[in-house]
């Protein structure tokens, strides 16, 4: 039985829930410590990646993120972490989350700061980087290093 759409499909689909949708890269140096950027407009740290643009891949929105912001051109491998975050504060929509790995990169790899967005840069110790991001998205980093261990994709909901 075929369905019938009461409202024409534009009205239908301005009807439909929305929401925020970021994604990062998990890199890490060969002392297996995790790279950190921090930005200039908040008062901790993050994991490289930003806001997908509308007509955009999750993974080609890390890999655009990664590159803009400290110079690296990674290739996205295996999608680690789905975070889910409902809203929260002065956030009206719930947020995605898209965590790639981004491998392993020598830790005398050449940075370049975006200057614009971008203060610092650092390779931590997976329980200290974990400390340094928001406590909205520090879940990410072991949900991440268990999804690496175990060749899987962790779904992350928070909220």
């Amino acid at each position: 039985m075929s369905k019938t759409f009461l409202k024409p499909a534009a009205e239908w689909f301005a009807t439909l829930p929305d929401f925020y949708a970021s994604a990062c890269m998990l890199i890490t140096d060969e002392e297996d410590r995790v790279l950190l950027v921090k930005p200039n407009y908040r008062s901790y740290w993050l994991i490289p990646g930003g806001i997908m643009e509308p007509d955009e891949l999750p993974h080609r929105s890390a890999e655009r993120e990664v590159e803009e912001e400290i110079g690296l051109s990674v290739q996205a491998r295996h999608l680690l972490v789905v975070h889910w975050s409902l809203p929260e504060g002065d956030r009206p929509k719930s947020m995605v989350n898209f965590l790639f790995d981004g491998g392993v990169i020598p830790a005398d790899t050449p940075i370049t700061l975006q200057e614009s967005e971008l203060d610092d840069y650092g390779f931590f110790p997976w329980s200290e980087a974990a400390g340094m991001l928001s406590a909205a998205t520090s879940p990410r980093l072991p949900a991440a290093r268990r999804a690496r261990t175990e060749s899987r994709t962790v779904y992350l909901p928070s909220g």
